[in-house]
């Protein structure tokens, strides 16, 4: 019988086995708002003396001896990534994400920025990428050290069905590392609002690791309003389509049902080019969500659907599309992707469906189908240099779409 993914960090790993609540010392200090601050220079000059750096600049400069930087692994308008390696043993990579200063914001560095940085800092999980550590460049540019991540990730492997295979206990194992990342963020009170394939890295041993924290937040006041216009717009669920601002975790997990449908049919489920065309494609593909499903939908400020009603799919329909998982896969799909967001299942109910226990067990991480050398390296310079929350692909999904039948979404 296979064990539920449902596992706890390694004991071996101190920096793992610490609450994710309590913030990670670093070297960098912060101001009010997130934002490293680093004082002007004080420089003393003696007779006879070299100038001498204040004590935070002298940390910061400390902090970027320890690693080398090397070839740039991609360049964008938001950031710029490098491999790297420490200086103390060449043979530990890493990945050096160069954020650049953005005059638009008074700080100098965007919102999302600062996300990434708090979320990375207070979260650490097997299956969520580490930040190993900050450092500020001369022109006060921030880099973020992260671990590196060599084979690309989930997305380039579903879109090569030419060179790679994989069957239903590699997408149980992919699955099961994405449902443990998801439950250690929810756990943490942590949304990521941004799950999708190319947010998901691959690591030289065949974990995944979910990346990209830049539209991350806190959702431990349930009070609090928050925007709707988060999630690729692919993975976004119906209640966002619907402009709600009030929601939980809910939002993330049918992004990860989205996910395991891609995984499944090797391309997006629900592949909309505007708001209308994706609410016309749950409507078709799901089910239109109706007073009757979902009560109080219809008061959300941005409710519309296509004027023919669509009943929800039975377990019938899912299994003639995605059989290929079995019955229970089936089951746990249907969960994730219930319309009515307080039916939908939870991050720990995943770690708890019985799909894990059932045949076939989850392959091995280090047996996992895999692409390596240059093409994961360009993958991960690509993915780490866009600006979170932005997927440049979104065409991608084009000739899948047009051979759909929108109806209203015309």
């Amino acid at each position: 019988m296979a064990l539920s993914p449902l596992v706890m960090p390694s004991s071996a790993d101190p920096s793992r086995t610490a609450s994710p609540l309590k913030r990670q010392t670093s070297t960098v200090p912060s101001s009010s708002n997130g934002t490293p601050a680093f004082t002007a220079s004080r420089v003393t000059i003696q007779s006879g003396q070299p100038p001498t750096l204040d004590p935070i600049e002298q940390m910061n400069e400390d902090e970027k001896r320890k690693y080398v930087k090397g070839k740039k692994l991609g360049e964008g308008t938001y950031a710029n990534v490098y491999l790297g390696h420490s200086r103390s043993d060449p043979n530990v990579l890493v990945a050096i994400k160069k954020i650049k200063v953005q005059q638009q914001y008074n700080d100098g560095m965007a919102p999302d920025a600062i996300r990434e940085l708090k979320y990375l800092q207070e979260l650490r999980h097997p299956n969520i990428i580490s930040l190993l550590s900050v450092f500020s460049s001369k022109d006060q540019n921030l880099n973020l050290v992260l671990e590196y991540l060599p084979l690309g990730d989930l997305e380039m492997l579903i879109r090569d069905v030419d060179r790679v295979r994989y069957g239903t206990a590699d997408i149980k194992a992919w699955m099961g590392m994405l449902a443990r990342a998801v439950w250690w963020c929810h756990d943490n009170f942590v949304l990521h609002r941004d799950i999708k394939p190319n947010n998901l890295l691959i690591a030289a041993d065949g974990e995944v690791k979910l990346a990209d924290f830049g539209l991350a937040r806190g959702f431990a006041d349930p009070g609090y309003r928050m925007t709707a216009n988060v999630i690729t717009r692919w993975y976004r669920p119906p209640e966002l389509l619907f402009g709600a601002r009030h929601y939980g975790g809910a939002v993330d997990i049918w992004s990860v049902g989205m996910v395991f449908a891609e995984l499944i049919i090797r391309s997006p489920y629900l592949p909309g080019n505007t708001e209308v065309e994706q609410i016309a494609l749950i409507s078709k593909q799901i089910g239109t969500p109706t007073e009757d499903v979902w009560p109080g939908v219809t008061s959300l400020p941005q409710y519309t659907v296509p004027s023919e009603v669509t009943p929800v799919w039975g377990k019938e329909a899912y299994m003639q599309r995605f059989g290929a998982v079995g019955p229970e896969g089936v089951d746990f799909l249907i969960k994730t992707l219930a319309l009515n967001p307080k039916k939908r299942i939870t991050a720990r109910g995943m770690l708890e469906h019985r799909w894990w226990h059932t045949d076939p067990k989850p392959t091995r991480k280090e047996d996992l189908p895999r692409k390596a050398g240059s093409d994961g390296e360009e993958k991960m310079g690509a993915d780490l240099k866009r600006r979170n929350g932005v997927i440049e692909e979104e065409n991608r999904g084009g000739k899948v779409a047009r051979k759909l039948d929108f109806g209203q979404a015309r």
